[in-house]
């Protein structure tokens, strides 16, 4: 079971997304699962992501100040996955 870092719910690994912070400080979905790297997790929809950046949770777990770039970019990475 992982936490959603957008909603809070938590979640079987499988139903979530990782969001990791890479040894060179890139910020980017982890569809593996396995990538080097802090990582922390949200649902499969853009609604916890706009959640995660409101409430500055992703800046909280990565220890980084996160660019609205970066959250613009996960977002297209996740409207793409839902289809």
């Amino acid at each position: 079971m992982r936490r959603c870092t957008g909603c809070g719910e938590n979640k079987p690994k499988p139903e979530l997304i990782r969001v990791v912070r890479t040894p060179e400080g890139e910020i980017k979905l982890d569809l593996t699962g396995k990538m080097n790297g802090r990582g922390a997790y949200i649902c499969k929809n853009a609604d916890c992501l706009k959640k995660a950046q409101k409430a500055k949770r992703f800046e909280r777990a990565f220890n980084v100040k996160v660019p609205d770039a970066v959250y613009e970019a996960l977002g297209e990475e996740l409207t793409a996955l839902d289809g």
